[in-house]
């Protein structure tokens, strides 16, 4: 949650701090299940168009188990020059800048087609701050909402939030206007009522989740009603953001639904800037205010990105294995975070026609689309749910490594040269995909395997309930060659290596071999070649509608050797 630009350094600060209420007993219908196993990501800004597309393409494929979108109201409109307008809903209509309620029913229905659960953002605590005319062309003021809300449907009389109030009046902090946000009266019967109204349009086209946005500025008996009154058991996350000595804590929300737990992104940024080796420990003991099965952790969201209290895509490799370790270590429901490229932070989205979103583009860098980097790891999440830590590595720095059970092993380099050793994975005996950086890895049968980790990188590898593949075996007279191919595929393409030699199809796209997708996003074969000879291929991509897609020029080259056998580790180009 973020205002209006005149008060952004006030809403900065109290979006960072909370305050004291009186604990509520609270009496709701059953939370549902978080959605797991498969962590969340948050496709922010994309439009309805864009988050159907990628659930089919990426989201389902990769395993991604739900997706939460951005609020679906009709807003306040600044013609796209900002991101924060979405967050000053003026009616409950599904006419946002990100798409019409046609536009989002057929979106929740791609993705649940795709294996992927559906989350909106819902803005309840408020209205807007400012403006007149909406994304859908409603005309309203900041007490007057024709035909939904009027000047007694909002906490009166009207009072601002102080810094001071999040640590001394919860009630001020709960009854009082976030940065000047016309704040609703949710102990109101008829406001409920709207609310829920809402919410249920949502549910009734398939939405599985809300997140919850300024939960802590309402009432938790409050949000309790309001949740009384939904249908279904909608999964609930809700943004409660904790500070230092804050009297309003996670805990009285708990009650409701999973909360957001901003001390994580917090704690992996100091450590991803200092010394790993620390993390052996990491967990609730680190000052982590949300408990385990109630947490929804990240590394960064739209405003901490912004705010500075955490790492963003700006930090690169140090990101990325932040990233990495959320997904592998066994602590709350992650959630991966994709937005768009900025360097003005009040800046909105690509945008067009008057402000709305444009499709979201992975190719033009205007777009993140960092939760496709954690493709694999999203694998590695499904796999080792469930198992405990163990095989801690650490050499005293920023190199750390552990096992997950016996399902999953990673290492993390967080340092500027390459590391080579021997550990112990706790894994059974085979070769696996390497699920971050390409490549495989080795496994004895004492479960211990030589790896380098390339510095400022990572290596992980799981069983994804998939027997490890077995040694290749070596045809009298030839070279059994493994080939991995790291390689983002959309729905239904499949890929193959062809080359110039008749084992690999003398060129020919149909009678290339195909390469299996079992450890995604690393595709493999192993196929026979002709000691002693110079081999060239490619990867290829074939499509749905039978065309082919080759990788980019220069052929690759190698010699195989006289006897043995031979791997090729590769990445799409």
């Amino acid at each position: 949650m973020k205002p209006y630009r005149a008060i952004v350094a006030t809403a900065l600060s109290a979006l960072a701090t909370a305050a004291v209420v009186v604990p509520v007993a609270l009496s709701t219908p059953a939370q549902a299940a978080p959605p797991t196993p498969g962590p969340i990501v948050k496709l922010w800004n994309w439009n309805w168009n864009s988050v159907a597309r990628e659930c089919t393409d990426v989201l389902g494929p990769a395993g991604y188990s739900a997706v939460q979108v951005s609020p679906p109201s009709d807003s306040m409109s600044k013609g796209g020059s900002v991101w924060w307008d979405i967050y000053q809903p003026a009616r409950y209509t599904l006419t946002s800048k990100f798409g019409d309620e046609n536009a989002f029913r057929n979106m929740v229905n791609a993705c649940h087609a795709a294996g992927v659960k559906v989350h909106a953002d819902a803005v309840i605590n408020h209205m807007t701050g400012q403006g007149s005319t909406s994304y859908g062309g409603y005309g309203f003021g900041k007490y007057n909402y024709p035909g939904l809300y009027s000047s007694w449907d909002f906490h009166t009389p009207t009072c601002g939030i102080n810094d001071s109030d999040y640590r001394n009046d919860g009630w001020r902090v709960q009854n009082c206007e976030l940065v000047g946000l016309s704040d609703l009266n949710t102990g109101s019967e008829y406001v409920r009522n709207q609310i829920a109204g809402y919410l249920n349009k949502l549910t009734s086209l398939g939405v599985d989740g809300f997140r919850i946005d300024a939960a802590k500025h309402i009432n938790p008996g409050d949000l309790a009603a309001i949740k009384g009154k939904l249908t279904g058991s909608p999964y609930i996350h809700q943004e409660v953001i904790q500070g230092d000595q804050e009297a309003i804590t996670p805990s009285q929300y708990t009650g409701i639904g999973d909360v957001h737990e901003f001390v994580y992104g917090r704690k992996l940024k100091e450590q991803f800037s200092g010394q790993i080796k620390n993390l052996q420990s990491f967990g609730q003991s680190w000052g982590l205010s949300v408990p385990s099965d109630k947490a929804v952790v990240f590394i960064d969201n739209h405003d901490t990105e912004r705010n500075g209290s955490t790492m963003n895509y700006k930090y690169g490799d140090a990101y990325k294995l932040a990233n990495v370790f959320m997904l592998a270590w066994p602590y709350g429901t992650p959630r991966v975070y994709s937005g768009f490229t900025w360097s003005n932070s009040e800046a909105g989205p690509p945008s067009a026609n008057g402000g709305f979103a444009t499709d979201a583009n992975c190719g033009n860098g205007q777009w993140t689309c960092f939760h496709r980097q954690m493709s694999g790891m999203v694998g590695f999440n499904r796999a080792v749910a469930g198992t405990s830590v163990g095989n801690w590595y650490d050499n005293g720095n920023n190199v750390i490594a552990f096992s997950r059970g016996n399902k999953g092993w990673v290492a993390i380099n967080n340092e500027g040269g390459s590391v080579t050793r021997t550990f112990s994975t706790g894994l059974p005996a085979g070769t696996y995909a390497n699920v971050v950086g390409g490549g495989s890895v080795t496994v004895g049968s004492n479960g211990s395997a030589s790896v380098t980790v390339p510095g400022k990188s990572a290596v992980a590898i799981h069983t994804g309930g998939v027997s490890p593949s077995p040694t290749p075996t070596v045809d009298p007279g030839q070279v059994a060659t493994s080939f991995n191919a790291n390689v983002t595929t959309t729905w239904g393409q499949n890929v193959f290596v062809v080359g110039n030699v008749a084992e690999l199809g003398s060129w020919n796209p149909a009678n290339s071999i195909a390469l299996s997708s079992a450890s995604y996003p690393v595709w493999k074969a192993t196929v026979n070649l002709p000691p002693s000879t110079t081999i060239q291929y490619k990867y290829i991509k074939k499509n749905p509608d039978g065309s082919v897609a080759w990788e980019s020029d220069p052929n690759r080259s190698f010699t195989t050797p006289a006897s043995g056998t031979a791997t090729r580790n590769d990445a799409w180009r």
